[in-house]
């Protein structure tokens, strides 16, 4: 018995009540809202602009339900004329049956049958447009919220939880919605028209079939009772055994290198064996349900079957009458089956809309009117930090306690320090993803917060580690820094970039697809590629964060030369660990624990024999041992 199907399935599989319609499903595990009644008032606002559509689907819902209901007491004529007919015949009487009559009937149901189903079409083709269109303007939403977020909210929340808000929790939203607002209609009419037509047909027989309905649910609860705790079990073991997996296959060469299969193996067992007791008591239990609820619904149609039968002798009621009652009492425990999944869905749907509205609730980066645009500013590259201070919100540490340091227009700025010393959290704050806690940055003389933030990083190219590729062509990569560039343009920074040669020689050169991460590229090709786009930007003050540290030394050489003409004739911020890509550099700024400990020129700093000095002869003894 595999696990791979088993462990899919979150909740006891359907009985069918009485003979009825659709079981408990969803039985399984919930997530629940922390605050339902006020999510759930959030989640109607956004409904609010399609409450006219509400009404409509309100009307068609009802409507078609009504519709159904009363069909199987117009069909109860076809059964009386019919038995009306044959006893005539069996009394000696001419027996004779009234084919228009049944075909006049035969015409209105199936009239009410189609006008349902045209109605149920409507309301169902409505909901649909009206969820999709909520999911909508919520990605509308969550996407416009991640572009005003600051970035120290992307420090703490890992991007798969982001994801999991914009992708999963808004497709189970739309997916409950369009689900749960019409079965909550369909069901209420059903219920509620099924026991006004089974009281007009007989009082009794629906006391009967009421006095049923506990033994039903009580069956039910004892179930699910019984079997959740096995569903938590199989939910629980099955992440276990997911992450084990996962973890093993990211790892397989680690695992083979360290002979660590059989360990491996071993682990995998107990997880599995522990999620296969889980889910086989959980399936089993819930495979219970529907052999019970058929069982009781049957004894529950023979105890109606006797007592109409009885009925019918003395002349209290007629054959059509108790066909149509049997009917009826399918048709009413098919809604009440269908309350604990409309209960589980309205849960996930308020659920998920809730993880939705704390991500559009998160505090946003803070508008600041801007002063000055840089359009005006006629912007030379002069650079000034100015007693800059600067810890993160999600911690007490300062990262940065009192930094000073003057740029000049044109210089070529190395940054170097330990893991931690606040290199890279200094670029980020002259591109103003973080605001100062103390202290100010100039450029060209101007405090960076007077200006728009998108205005001030238009005047920064940056080139990171990590480098970001997207799926399309070359040309559209290397364009995204400047969309209105022409293909000469591209191809022209390519060429800067040192990475024309190499692009040419590619199927398809420049038109080339990159898959979604790039793999169809060393990451030396990808790197070039990211300086180019940097050069195509043009901007007046480049930033350069460890991009040659991922790559060898053939690469690295190219590299180095890209990124001497990206920076010719502009300020530029070079952060690198190996020091000796910083030789020629005009200012190298050695920061210690938030503070600028060193500054100077390369020879100037080794003349000293001090913090500089050791880092760098430090990797050449390393090198040398």
């Amino acid at each position: 018995m595999t696990t791979a199907r088993r462990e899919q399935r979150q909740g006891p599989p359907g009985g069918r009540p009485m003979g009825g319609g659709p079981g408990m499903h969803g039985m399984g595990v919930v997530v629940k809202a922390k605050d339902f009644k006020g999510s759930g008032k959030k989640l109607l606002a956004y409904l609010a602009p399609f409450k006219w559509w509400l009404v409509a689907v309100l009307i068609f819902a009802a409507t078609s339900t009504v519709f159904t209901i009363v069909g199987p007491k117009i069909l109860s004529r076809i059964t009386d004329e019919l038995a009306r007919g044959i006893m005539s015949k069996m009394a000696g009487g001419a027996g004779r049956i009234d084919f228009d009559y049944i075909g006049r009937i035969v015409l209105t149901l199936a009239g009410l049958y189609l006008t349902s189903a045209a109605f149920s079409y409507l309301q169902g083709r409505i909901m649909a447009d009206i969820s999709t269109k909520v999911a909508y303007n919520m990605r509308n939403a969550l996407m416009r919220k991640i572009n005003r977020l600051p970035l120290s909210y992307f420090n703490r929340t890992s991007h798969g939880e982001v994801l999991s808000r914009i992708t999963n929790d808004v497709d189970t939203l739309n997916m409950s919605l369009s689900q749960s607002i019409t079965q909550i209609i369909t069901s209420s009419a059903t219920l509620v028209g099924v026991l006004i037509m089974m009281l007009s047909i007989s009082p009794l027989l629906t006391l009967v079939a009421l006095g049923i309905l506990p033994i039903s649910l009580g069956l039910v609860m004892g179930v699910v009772r019984k079997s959740q705790q096995h569903f938590v079990g199989q939910q629980k073991y099955l992440g276990a055994v997911n992450g084990h997996v996962e973890e093993m296959y990211g790892g397989h060469v680690v695992v083979k290198a360290f002979n660590g299969e059989e360990r491996a193996l071993a682990g995998f067992d107990a997880q599995n064996d522990q999620l296969y007791e889980s889910a086989w008591k959980a399936q089993f239990l819930s495979g219970l349900m529907m052999p019970m609820m058929v069982f009781v619904g049957n004894l529950g149609y023979v105890v109606i079957c006797i007592v109409g039968a009885a009925m019918a002798a003395g002349g209290r009621m007629t054959i059509g009458g108790i066909q149509a009652f049997i009917q009826y009492v399918r048709s009413f425990t098919q809604p009440i089956s269908q309350m604990a999944n409309i209960s589980n869905q309205l849960q996930m749907m308020v659920a998920a809309a809730e993880r939705v509205f704390e991500f559009l609730e998160e505090r946003e980066e803070p508008a600041t009117a801007a002063t000055m645009e840089m359009a005006t500013a006629n912007i030379r590259g002069d650079v000034t930090f100015d007693h800059v201070k600067f810890g993160y919100e999600d911690t007490d540490k300062i990262v940065i306690h009192d930094f000073s340091a003057e740029i000049k227009a044109g210089q070529k700025v190395a940054i170097v320090g330990p893991t931690g010393a606040g290199k890279t959290t200094l670029v980020k704050l002259l591109m103003r993803f973080h605001d100062l806690q103390g202290g100010a940055i100039y450029v060209d003389g101007h405090d960076i917060t007077s200006f728009a933030r998108r205005d001030l990083r238009s005047e920064f190219g940056m080139v990171l580690q990590d480098t970001w590729l997207f799926n399309g062509t070359i040309m559209d990569n290397v364009r995204y820094s400047r969309r209105e560039a022409s293909d000469d343009e591209v191809a022209a920074a390519a060429q800067v970039a040192q990475a024309d040669h190499f692009i040419r020689t590619l199927p398809e050169s420049y038109h080339m697809e990159l898959n979604e991460e790039a793999s169809n590229l060393s990451q030396g090709e990808k790197q070039l590629l990211t300086i180019a786009r940097a050069v195509l930007a043009d901007s007046q003050i480049m930033i350069l964060d460890e991009a040659t540290s991922s790559v060898d030394t053939r690469t690295e050489i190219l590299i180095q030369r890209a990124m001497d003409e990206l920076t010719r004739g502009r300020t530029s911020f070079i952060i690198a660990h190996r020091l000796s890509t910083i030789r020629n550099a005009d200012l190298i700024l050695c920061l210690n624990e938030g503070d600028i400990v060193e500054q100077g020129t390369h020879e100037e700093l080794l003349a000293r024999g001090g913090f500089y000095a050791n880092m760098y002869n430090s990797q050449f003894d390393r090198v040398a041992a």
